[in-house]
């Protein structure tokens, strides 16, 4: 086979120095940035309840006595009345606290929890509001572009700050360095 062009001589040179070359490795798996988040989350909240004297239930572990978990779960998510909430076209109301080891997690991780808490309740219904109010996903999607916009910009913030946390974790557990 005679090549005639320049350019084929140059495409023959790239397959065969691409088929001399060493196999490519697999890159490591990277975790998913969910998972990244949650394991942030996790550590944090876990340090926030250690500085306490208290440690989250895990699953496959004895529950604690209702006592210790009452203490438990208002070091966990915060007591007395809900500060922060929104009310859904389902007729749903979701409330939240903003004491609480999870609520620190969250300002550490997405900087702005009211700010979170209002588009992360927002976008995680809006299936249920496309069903209540007989439109389809795509027109609802569409009414609420600026909360969407606002959980991808908070939740991009969150995953830089997780990733931060977790290559590089305070040494005392403080959720800042």
């Amino acid at each position: 086979m005679r090549l005639r062009t320049r350019a084929g001589l140059l495409l023959v040179a790239g397959w065969l120095l691409a088929g001399c070359s060493a196999p490519a490795q697999d890159p490591v798996p990277r975790p998913a940035p969910d998972e990244v988040v949650k394991a942030a989350t996790q550590g944090l909240t876990d340090a926030c309840l250690a500085r306490q004297g208290l440690t989250a239930p895990r699953p496959g572990r004895s529950p604690a006595p209702d006592s210790g978990q009452r203490r438990v779960n208002a070091a966990l998510f915060g007591t007395g009345p809900a500060e922060l909430s929104v009310d859904l076209p389902t007729g749903y109301v979701v409330r939240a606290h903003t004491d609480g080891c999870l609520a620190a997690a969250q300002r550490r991780l997405y900087g702005d929890q009211r700010r979170w808490f209002r588009a992360s309740v927002i976008v995680n219904n809006l299936g249920p509001e496309a069903a209540h109010t007989h439109r389809s996903l795509a027109e609802v999607r569409a009414r609420h572009r600026a909360e969407i916009a606002d959980w991808r910009r908070l939740r991009a913030h969150a995953l830089t700050e997780a990733t931060a946390l977790l290559d590089n974790p305070p040494p005392t557990g403080d959720p800042r360095p």
